[in-house]
């Protein structure tokens, strides 16, 4: 990495410089058409700058792109007013968050130069946790139905949940931040209440496919609806209208031309649409998005036709019961209504329903359906208004026979997020890794019978070698007594006697018992790759291995790992620190299997917690597996994956816990010296004498 010391006699880089390292680090880059408008942008900054804008640009398009574009986009005016070491955490904060939301929020986050600022500052927010209980119940009155509150990564609705930033520091005074998360709130509702997405937005933005095109889209579409929208909440809510003005301030210049269409009493959100097309036509760049929420068309348009049939088939079934219980009345009906009315009374916002001129009451979850109709479409739709059919509808009890059964319950026991190191960025990616903790399928135990029966002559020596292990004692010297003279003890204080010092009367040695105080963990590869024989020698090493160490008395885990990518990083528990090693054990190593990839870096971070809460003095951590860190994709294979694993085991070394390797990898010797250290690591060229060998080298590790 460049530093920051560069000598100031190093000129600056010409835009043709810049416009050819540009090319090389941002060629996938959907934006990489502008890079000459880039490269001038650039060519301003002292050359020290440049360096650093072209290192983590090229670090950001290793995760994505579009992201590097951005970075170098907006680095002259983070350099306005951030520096060096705050450039880069802000580069760093912006990755951190696409690696655990995405590309979008990633994008907002690195756009909110005066969010950064301001926590650097340690300014005055607002938070999301203090607004929310007095902001929650004021969205639900102004909705009219249960319009939900949560934390977010920037302010944005699906239509049945409205998601504020946790923080805001957009202003000085908290009040002021505190005004601005109503403002938003007002804004979002007014998406779902005013027709933001009654129009088809994906289909509108199907024009700008590329990223950065449907980003500066979503962003131009976003500041002209909260014109449109703040103009009608005004109208018919002029305090809240008030609200909106306040926090916004004066319109950015960029819209000035649209104002008077968007906030004329027939303005759509077609009207809207219009103004896009114009602004994206003559490439304009939009303005900041700091004061509106932003637009999800397509999971907005998917919750609300979702929602909307929830609520017409509440509906049709409601009706469907009442035209039956009329039907039922004693002596009173002939037939069954046929035609069914709704209209709203505007007093009370109820929908009233009448059966063949009759009027009827709905039940409390049918209104409520009814009130979500109208205030998504303007009015019930017919369709919602035909019964479904005779006889009420009542949900199936599960207990009642022919009942389908329930769904099975996974045996994932418990998830748990682990950072995974990145040596492009040089920092970790926070809560990257996604892990499963999950007990193996058990065996029919015939694999381990049949190997306790054919290697018992095995077994028995290495439970006499172990055995000598634990009897083994240690001889104290330098002691007051003892059974034994010290004769290294005895011939120091003779020579000092005779030099006139004054001897030590420690001059005995004595025998104590070794007492062993060790925990060890098995780390056991089950990638795909270790499919048959390999998988075979891995089980006989285990079953040979328990045998054994039962003699030696040592605490002692054994878990597999696999996976397919961060998302899915499986543990398999063969057998905890607790548990004995009983026909349970044993049926469990017979159903180790191969599985996927092999994310290892993962893995020793999970099974490292659990073997440093054990109470043993030494911790020993032993990995079996038949090659190098692996999985699906590009990315983590190759120098990111053993670059992360050796990080992990120099976090185990820092717990107190010894790490050895022992692999059939025959290529392995030329990554295993820097990933796990030149002494920790066996290479066997045939799996056939991994079982032995693992007893042997746990015995060295151990005496």
């Amino acid at each position: 990495m460049p530093s920051s010391d560069s000598p100031p006699s190093q000129r600056r880089l010409f835009e043709h410089e810049l416009e050819e390292k540009l090319d090389a680090l941002l060629f996938a880059s959907p934006s990489h058409r502008s890079i000459e408008r880039l490269a001038a942008l650039l060519e301003p900054l002292p050359r020290k700058h440049q360096e650093l804008v072209l290192h983590w640009a090229g670090v950001a398009a290793q995760t994505y792109a579009e992201i590097g574009y951005l970075i170098a986009t907006l680095a002259p005016k983070a350099f306005e007013r951030l520096t060096e070491k705050d450039f880069e955490a802000w580069v760093i904060a912006g990755l951190d968050t696409y690696d655990k939301e995405g590309l979008r929020p990633a994008m907002e986050t690195l756009r909110d130069l005066d969010g950064f600022v301001a926590l650097k500052e340690g300014r005055v927010f607002a938070r999301f946790a203090e607004v929310e209980p007095r902001l929650a119940r004021f969205v639900q009155g102004l909705s009219g139905r249960n319009l939900a509150l949560k934390a977010g990564a920037y302010p944005w609705t699906d239509t049945e949940t409205i998601f504020l930033p946790a923080r805001i520091a957009h202003f000085e005074a908290a009040a002021d931040n505190r005004r601005l998360y109503t403002a938003l709130a007002v804004q979002l509702w007014a998406q779902t209440r005013y027709g933001t997405f009654a129009v088809d937005l994906e289909a509108e933005l199907a024009r700008w496919p590329e990223p950065m095109e449907r980003g500066q889209a979503l962003t131009w579409l976003a500041h002209l609806e909260a014109v449109r929208l703040e103009a009608r909440v005004a109208r018919e809510l002029p305090g809240l209208g008030a609200l909106l003005a306040g926090v916004r301030g004066a319109w950015p210049a960029e819209l000035a031309e649209a104002l008077a269409d968007l906030q004329a009493p027939e303005a759509t959100a077609d009207t809207t649409l219009r103004w896009l097309e114009k602004f994206m036509a003559r490439g304009a760049a939009p303005p900041a998005p700091t004061f509106c929420g932003r637009l999800e068309p397509g999971i907005a348009a998917r919750v609300r036709a979702e929602r909307i049939a929830r609520d017409s088939e509440t509906l049709r079934k409601a009706l469907a019961a009442i035209r039956t219980a009329l039907r039922g009345a004693a002596g009173t009906r002939q037939a069954a209504p046929n035609e069914f009315a709704a209209q709203l009374n505007s007093e009370t916002g109820a929908l009233e329903v009448k059966a063949d001129g009759e009027a009827v009451t709905l039940p409390p979850e049918a209104q409520a359906a009814a009130q979500s109709l109208l205030l998504d479409l303007g009015e019930v739709p017919p369709e919602a208004l035909t019964p479904a059919g005779d006889g009420a509808w009542t949900p199936v009890d599960p207990a009642q026979p022919g009942a389908p059964a329930p769904e099975l319950q996974s045996d994932r026991k418990a998830d748990f997020f682990y950072d995974e190191w990145d040596y492009h960025r040089n920092t970790y990616r926070r809560g990257w890794c996604h892990v499963y903790e999950m007990a193996v399928k058990p065996g029919d135990g015939a694999f381990v019978r049949e190997t306790r029966q054919r290697h018992a002559p095995l077994i028995q020596q290495l439970k006499r070698k172990f055995e000598a292990v634990r009897g083994e004692d240690r001889i104290l010297g330098r002691q007051p007594e003892g059974e034994e003279i010290d004769l290294d003890a005895l011939v120091e204080a003779v020579n000092d006697r005779r030099g006139g010092v004054e001897s030590s009367e420690r001059l005995f040695s004595r025998r104590v018992r070794n007492e062993r105080s060790l925990a060890a963990m098995f780390m056991v590869d089950m990638s795909g790759s270790t499919k048959g024989w390999v998988n075979d020698a891995e089980r006989e090493a285990l079953v040979m291995l328990c045998e054994a160490l039962e003699k030696l008395g040592d605490s002692y885990a054994i878990y597999g790992f696999s996976g397919w990518t961060r998302t899915r990083c499986d543990i398999y528990r063969i057998k905890r620190f607790a548990d004995a090693y009983d026909e349970a054990v044993r049926a469990r190593i017979d159903g180790i299997e191969a599985k996927d990839y092999t994310r290892m870096g993962v893995a020793i971070r999970h099974l490292t917690k659990l073997l440093a809460a054990q109470p043993a003095r030494h911790k020993l951590l032993v990995t079996l597996s038949d090659g190098r860190p692996d999985d699906f994709g590009d990315e983590y294979r190759g120098t990111y994956g053993i670059e992360d694993t050796r990080r992990a085991l120099q976090e185990a070394r820092r717990q107190g816990i010894r790490s050895y390797c022992v692999t059939i990898d025959r290529q392995g010797a030329d990554y295993l010296k820097h990933m796990v250290g030149p002494a920790a690591y066996t290479v066997l060229d045939d799996a056939k004498k991994l079982p032995l060998k693992v007893a042997d080298i746990y015995r060295k590790l151990t005496a």
